[in-house]
């Protein structure tokens, strides 16, 4: 399913995958709340519940979406966050991978100063 990640003046494709947990998320769109940020990392609680999936990761790649059941958060990683060894992207605990960003998921560098996210339907 293709999604559209709002933030500021940044509209950003993305796609969510068939995983358990991206079908729930894909059911709570629209989604709009503000946000924190880990290092390069976006994340914010979103009104979804679901466990830690057998395919859930400890690292994860550029662009990737991911789900983080500790918080019951939604998560964008464009790059190294407090915890990652050089070149390598690594969250709090590990995340179940939800979608991708179709776009270069650096431009969130950019935007993280803004107030609120939005998830949308595409």
């Amino acid at each position: 399913m293709n999604i559209r990640i709002v933030i500021g003046a940044l509209t950003v494709a993305a796609e969510l995958n068939d995983s358990p947990t991206a079908l729930k998320i894909a059911e709570a769109l629209p989604i709009e709340t503000s946000f924190s940020t880990w290092g390069d990392e976006i994340y914010f609680a979103i009104p979804v519940d679901a466990p830690l999936e057998e395919t859930a990761r400890e690292e994860v790649e550029m662009g990737n979406l991911g789900y983080w059941p500790a918080g019951k958060a939604f998560c964008i990683f464009f790059g190294e966050t407090p915890v990652s060894p050089p070149g390598k992207i690594v969250p709090a605990s590990a995340v179940n991978i939800i979608g991708q960003v179709l776009e270069d998921a650096g431009q969130f560098k950019g935007v993280m100063q803004e107030p609120k996210v939005r998830l949308e339907s595409a």
